[in-house]
């Protein structure tokens, strides 16, 4: 991912409708403290950045588009938290939701540069159907 020859993108259902429908979030994560498994923004943190994208409002409820910059442990997840539109059905993050029993992301396309013939590929994935039935 450093090299920008490998490219990871993602569909999230996040509450809420976004007041800017596309934009960069630039915050470093870390651990938090006392805790094995929950990450947060902290300015001592590693380097986050998460490029987004609304692609559809349903209700209360927008689509968005997320690729990596970096590939933090639950980048999406925190810094859609942290603008206020966390993943439906992230009990970590955001809250349950009677919509979904999961948090609301897939990751849907990959794509990089292959190490012996240097021919950038592409594998795109199918959308789960509790995740498309809600959009």
């Amino acid at each position: 991912m450093r090299t920008k020859q490998f490219e990871k993108s993602y569909l999230a259902l996040c509450d809420g409708i976004f007041d800017i429908s596309s934009g960069t979030i630039n915050a470093p994560i870390a651990r938090k403290p006392n805790s094995i498994i929950e990450r947060c923004i902290d300015n001592n943190g590693d380097t986050a950045i998460t490029h987004y994208e609304v692609v559809k409002t349903v209700d209360n409820y927008s689509v968005v588009k997320c690729t990596l910059e970096t590939g933090r442990t639950h980048q999406i997840r925190v810094h859609m938290a942290y603008i206020n539109h966390p993943l439906l059905g992230d009990t970590l993050y955001g809250t349950s939701s009677p919509l979904i029993s999961r948090q609301a992301l897939h990751a849907y396309k990959i794509t990089f540069i292959h190490p012996i013939t240097k021919q950038k590929l592409e594998f795109n994935c199918q959308i789960p159907a509790d995740f498309e039935n809600l959009i």
